[in-house]
């Protein structure tokens, strides 16, 4: 069992991290305003950016669906991990050695489990190198690879043993429960058996390069197993969350704003090899909405347009693999295309029988995925008389009324109309009536449940909100006593004055940079997500210097709702002075109304 991590481990190592670094390694981030970062939430599907992060206060927040906390929290969150296994991740990001409680310095299970493929990965390189592995380097020659490139993606061979993993792991001082957890191994009565035996292996990797597990293809006719078997389901390894080849094609999809899905390992390597450094492919699983978000994560947000290539093959496997990405096509943050080899030909056959530029060729003509789905639903009538067209026509006709551009979406319906030799004003009659129809679909339910009458934010409730953002990312601007007063007078939104009370008790550390943290660590549980929503929030700032100057004018803006709260009590007080009362009291209270007035006049200097 993995010792406890020390807490002032815990707290040094957040301390250390840069939030701003670490969640950009997952989402494509923008800078949004004075030390802020925006992009698209990781957490659900989105078109505008609504996820934003700050480095100080270090907190994440999502105004869209909102999830939001500090670094261990995201890297929980986006890895599906637990906590102790969040702050061991993030230890290995940094570079932080963490010290364990309980006179234990083993890692997490994570930690280990990743270590051990790792370990694996390695072996099975060296094995290539064996006598034995030439069976793997010949397979591999003759589909067209280089020796060179047997390293550049890790390529390995397991070898025909039952045990020769186990016994080379357990040597190096892993255990036999570890191995199968890693998915390494297979449990029995005689002690265990690798998985992977007389195979040719390629390491998966996450995008920090670290390996989650393996895909391995048979070699020998007498081995009875499928042809292709991968790693399953660890703790570790995720095949629905997974992209084989995002380790190498990263920093090229960021950089050209495309990506290219392929079906094979050798697929990935012909792409790579011919030039086309952005391809990936799915391990094992259809494609589904976790690749969506890996890849719109990689994407961003920006005026220039990406494109996802997927190289489907031109048969009815290929059609129906693209008519299930049309149903997700909305989902991505890009311009979608369907590209097919000649002859069906895979990146890997038509590279080995056509050289690296037939890829890119093949490439050049994609198609975009609308057209490729609608030519398919087309291509199931005949077309050879007036039923048949109409016909076809409707079976399109919802297709092109899924499109939202409305430019795309008028000359798909010109192209329909030429496709299935009908009027274009016949083919718009029926797109028109598939969007309506999609209409009706989408407000029945809200027919049916009702739509809650949204809050009503009042110009005071607005005013309170923007003194508070300014107080939680830029607290050196007030002052304990301002602070003081301000309470003194109160907010008019309960929650908004919770926090003020916790930020007044607190107000001898407004000049130290942790002061949101330590309110977040201090204000109930119900006011924890306001606290990073204002930690978060963009201000009209672009630097430092214009921060400064923004927090000036709230503060005077607060304290002149302050004064004015100050004179309406005393002018209350005034009144409620009586005849009988002592020239003192009358003349305090009038010297009390003199001085706010000659503070006021000062603020609007």
């Amino acid at each position: 069992m993995a010792g406890r991590v020390s807490q002032g481990d815990i707290e040094e190592l957040k301390e250390r991290a840069d939030i701003v670094e670490i969640v950009g390694g997952y989402v494509s981030l923008k800078a949004a305003s004075s030390g802020s970062f925006k992009g698209l939430c990781p957490f659900h599907d989105e078109k505008s950016p609504s996820f934003n992060v700050r480095a100080n206060p270090a907190f994440y927040h999502c105004f869209g669906c909102g999830v939001g906390g500090d670094i261990y929290k995201f890297i929980q969150e986006i890895e599906s991990v637990s906590f102790a296994d969040a702050v061991q991740r993030l230890a290995d990001k940094v570079g932080y050695q963490l010290k364990f409680e309980e006179g234990s310095d083993e890692g997490s299970t994570r930690s280990r489990l990743l270590a051990l493929n790792k370990f694996a990965a390695d072996y099975y390189q060296g094995q290539l190198q064996s006598a034995e592995g030439q069976a793997a380097q010949d397979f591999l020659l003759s589909r067209g690879f280089e020796l060179a490139s047997f390293s550049t993606f890790g390529i390995g061979y397991a070898p025909k043993g039952w045990q020769n993993l186990i016994e080379a792991a357990t040597a190096a001082g892993y255990q036999m429960q570890e191995l199968v957890s890693a998915g390494l191994a297979m449990e029995s009565d005689k002690g265990g058996y690798d998985r992977f035996r007389g195979r040719v292996l390629w390491p998966i990797r996450d995008a920090n390069s670290q390996v989650l597990g393996f895909g391995a293809r048979k070699l020998y006719e007498d081995d009875q197993g499928p042809k292709y078997l991968n790693t399953p389901e660890t703790p570790v390894y995720h095949k629905s969350s997974v992209l084989y080849g995002l380790d190498l094609a990263r920093k090229a999809i960021v950089k050209s704003r495309q990506i290219v899905v392929v079906e094979g390992y050798t697929d990935v390597m012909a792409c790579h090899l011919a030039g086309v450094e952005t391809a990936v492919a799915t391990c094992g699983t259809a494609f589904g909405e976790e690749h969506i978000r890996i890849i719109n994560r990689l994407l961003g947000q920006t005026s220039d347009p990406a494109e996802v290539i997927f190289t489907f093959d031109p048969d009815a496997a290929g059609e129906k693999a693209a008519l299930r990405v049309y149903g997700d096509s909305s989902k991505f943050n890009a311009l979608t295309f369907v590209a097919s080899g000649p002859d069906g030909l895979d990146p890997a056959d038509l590279r080995q029988k056509m050289g690296d530029g037939a890829i890119s060729k093949m490439l050049g003509s994609k198609k975009p995925l609308f057209e490729f789905v609608i030519r398919h639903r087309i291509s199931q009538f005949s077309l050879g008389d007036l039923d048949s067209r109409v016909a076809a026509a409707r079976a399109a006709a919802p297709v092109v009324a899924e499109i939202t551009d409305p430019a795309l979406k008028s000359g798909y319906v010109k192209a329909l109309a030429d496709w299935v030799s009908l009027d274009s004003s016949e083919v718009e009659q029926m797109v028109r009536a598939g969007v309506t129809r999609q209409v009706q679909q989408r407000v029945e339910p809200m027919r049916q449940t009702g739509i809650p009458t949204p809050e009503v934010i009042t110009p005071q409730a607005r005013m309170e909100r923007q003194i508070l953002e300014v107080l939680v990312q830029a607290p050196g601007a007030f002052s304990p006593e301002q602070l003081r007063r301000m309470l003194a007078s109160g907010f008019s939104v309960s929650q908004h004055h919770r926090i003020l009370e916790v930020a007044n008790m607190n107000s001898m550390h407004l000049a130290e940079d942790g002061f949101a943290n330590l309110l977040a660590t201090h204000v109930l549980p119900e006011d924890l997500e306001v606290i990073r929503s204002l930690a978060l929030a963009n201000l009209p700032v672009a630097n430092e210097a214009a921060l400064t100057k923004y927090a000036v004018g709230v503060v005077r803006t607060a304290m002149l709702n302050t004064l004015a709260r100050e004179k309406v009590d005393l002018m209350a007080a005034l009144r409620r002075i009586d005849s009988t009362a002592s020239p003192e009291q009358l003349a305090q209270v009038q010297q009390e109304l003199m001085a706010l007035e000659s503070e006021r006049r000062e603020l609007m200097k």
